[in-house]
């Protein structure tokens, strides 16, 4: 997180020692007034570490989910608030400087009168352009348009980004789409939750659809075929699961081969129309989809693409229209979310700002908020977990040493991303006016979309950051084969510099480890050193990595979180290979701290208690319901209360600080506790 630098010193292994303990100051990083003491560590370690936290902090109206990443992005929002006031009221700032285009964008968005005297004024061009749509060729040219306008991304998705098996080169690809509610088993699964889902779907395109002049008899109408045509797109798809095996969704062809399988779309003209030029193959992340798409573009009649067409363009853009589209949007949106209130404008706009225009926001929030000595010493933890992460791939028993040398040739040459880029984005060419946020939001839509196809045909940016400095959260990218760590998460629960290292280490350590792990994921695994998709295993290896990786997914999936609803161990396999790898690298380079060397207390906990309770207190979360069953079904990520315990349980570690025994509820016995990294 962020902040200024307590003078450091290297120890052992070159791990820094944090500030002396009677130096600290006096705020309790590990506080018992959190914590359910009455609860058996080894019965509910979430609930012994958070319980009281989690009983006086509900989750507040206006949010899904309340835990400690909320807490830090509220901060964080509060901190971009200010400065957004500061440079949207800043009267003397210069045409094309950072403050006057932030300050206007800002003030584009908050300027509420004239947002909501255009009504849907601003999407009327689109809905027209549609409308006068006389034949399939017209419906396909219309896909390509509204991808290069802004103004939607109808039936697939496309980007251009890195080919796996070749990673210095950038190519197009194209993913499933057409869909749009969170999942394919929104559209296909029966039960009264789904039903009503869908129920409230169809209200809300009925809704819309009115707002823009349809009789309630013609938006009735358009609901079913939308509702229709998005069920089949479903159909095509592959689960979230299937689609997390990369070789599964490599699929490179020769645009004239690809052509045969999509006899309704040629690509070879349509790709010009998406300002893609020159390229002679293309990525395809799963072509019984397009072959689908092909069948649906000639069985279904040009008058219900018009249809679907114009939905694409109603829901990407209701959110920034008058109030009826917002709030339409939101009342589909509590039923999916159970959120109780909107969120205020001024938090959506700050949030827009971010996403649009986040690395000229990132530079005003870098210089208030994190400062170099912060920087640094990031730097440093980062540095102390390779070592501690090198110490455990040497010390394995189950790999090779041919495997185990490959794997410390893949950690070191990870790339190290910390705090904001080198290199700034200038967003040059993108036109911010005050006075028109709709715009304001097609011209960056625009931007970028030229910005990313621009990038066929060049080398890989790699100073490129995939999140902006006021993010909180951190990532791994295996074909880049780098960490990034923005500014927005180096802050306490974290990070603290006035924090002992058994919190920093529990905390940020943990989450820098974290991201390590994802490059030796089931996923991240399968890349090698340079991210290219290619096996460095040995055979033996690659099975032995693979029974304990099943057994981490079995132990996920038994877990029951609410009613019959079960964690997805397959689809969270990779967070929790990161979860389990970075706490046991985040304990191995505590162990080389003074701190971590000692028996010493502090607040009457233990340097190895506080370690754990510091990773426990990072996952504290209250979460809505409807939130939750909607995780479970989409999110990678273990809920948080599943995450403070499902690596703790396979570490001899924390048996030994808590004094876990057999009887006790979280106890597994010795040999049967996941040793993976």
């Amino acid at each position: 997180m962020k902040l200024k630098l307590a003078s450091l010193m290297l120890l052992g292994a070159g791990v820094l020692a944090a500030p002396a303990y009677a130096q600290l100051n006096q705020k309790k990083f590990i506080d018992p007034a959190n914590m359910d003491l009455s609860v058996k560590p080894g019965d509910d370690f979430n609930e012994y570490a958070n319980g009281t936290w989690i009983k006086n902090n509900p989750v507040p109206a206006k949010e899904t989910r309340w835990g400690s990443f909320n807490e830090l992005r509220e901060f964080n929002i509060n901190a971009v608030k200010t400065l957004l006031n500061s440079a949207m009221n800043n009267k003397s700032a210069a045409p094309g400087t950072i403050e006057k285009r932030v300050g206007d964008f800002y003030a584009a968005g908050m300027d509420s009168v004239t947002i909501e005297k255009l009504g849907y004024t601003p999407i009327k061009a689109d809905l027209a352009k549609i409308t006068s749509i006389k034949d399939l060729n017209g419906v396909i040219n219309e896909v390509a348009y509204l991808r290069t306008s802004g103004g939607g991304a109808p039936i697939f998705g496309f980007y251009v980004g890195q080919d796996r098996k070749h990673p210095e080169v950038m190519m197009a690809q194209l993913s499933q789409g057409g869909t749009t509610l969170p999942d394919r088993d929104y559209y296909l699964k029966d039960g009264a939750r789904f039903e009503k889902i869908r129920d409230a779907y169809k209200t809300y395109i009925e809704k819309l659809f009115t707002l823009t002049g349809s009789t309630p008899e013609e938006a009735a109408k358009n609901a079913v075929t939308i509702i229709g045509l998005e069920t089949k797109f479903a159909e095509a798809q592959m689960s979230r699961v299937e689609m997390r095996d990369p070789y599964k969704t490599y699929n490179k062809f020769s645009l004239t081969d690809f052509n045969k399988t999509t006899p309704a779309i040629n690509w070879v003209s349509l790709l010009p129309k998406m300002k893609v030029n020159g390229q002679d193959s293309i990525l395809v992340n799963n072509p019984k989809f397009f072959s689908t798409a092909s069948d649906l573009l000639t069985s279904t009649p040009v008058a219900d693409w018009k249809v679907y067409l114009k939905w694409n363009v109603l829901k990407s853009s209701a959110n920034y229209l008058s109030t009826p589209f917002v709030d339409a949007s939101f009342k589909f949106s509590q039923v999916l979310t159970g959120q109780k209130v909107q969120t205020p404008r001024w938090q959506r706009m700050s949030s827009m700002t971010d996403r649009t225009i986040g690395e000229l926001l990132g530079q005003l929030y870098v210089k208030e908020y994190f400062k170099p000595e912060a920087k640094a010493r990031m730097a440093q933890l980062v540095e102390n977990l390779s070592k501690a992460y090198e110490i455990r791939i040497k010390n394995l028993t189950w790999m090779s040493d041919v495997t185990k040398q490959k794997a410390l040739d893949k950690l070191h040459a990870i790339t190290r991303k910390i705090g904001y880029p080198d290199k700034w984005e200038t967003y040059t060419g993108l036109t911010i006016n005050k006075g028109t946020f709709f715009q304001n939001l097609r011209n960056a839509s625009v931007w970028g979309y030229n910005k990313m196809v621009n990038q066929l045909g060049k080398p890989v940016d790699k100073t490129k950051w995939g999140m902006t400095p006021p993010t909180v959260n951190a990532y791994y990218s295996p074909v880049m084969n780098e960490i990034v760590f923005p500014a927005g998460i180096l802050q306490f629960p974290f990070f603290d510099p006035k924090a002992d290292d058994a919190v920093n280490y529990g905390g940020i350590g943990a989450v820098i480890g974290h991201e390590m792990s994802h490059g030796f994921d089931d996923n991240g695994s399968q890349y090698d050193k340079d991210g290219s998709l290619h096996n460095w295993w040995t055979k033996e290896d690659l099975a032995n990595f693979k029974e304990k990786t099943g057994a981490l997914a079995a132990q996920y999936s038994a877990y029951v979180v609410q009613d019959s609803l079960h964690v997805n161990g397959k689809l969270t396999l990779g967070e929790n290979i990161g979860d389990l790898g970075g706490l046991n690298a985040a304990y191995t380079a505590f162990k080389m701290t003074k701190e971590g060397q000692s028996d010493e207390k502090i607040d009457g906990f233990t340097p190895d208690q506080r370690f754990f309770l510091a990773w426990a207190q990072v996952w504290r979360t209250n979460i809505l319901p409807e939130a939750e069953a909607q995780q479970l079904l989409t999110d990678p990520h273990s809920p948080g209360q599943i995450r403070v315990i499902g690596p703790i349980v396979n570490m001899d570690a924390w048996y030994n600080a808590f004094n876990v025994q057999p009887g006790d509820k979280l106890y597994k016995a010795p040999e049967d506790r996941i040793r993976i990294w």
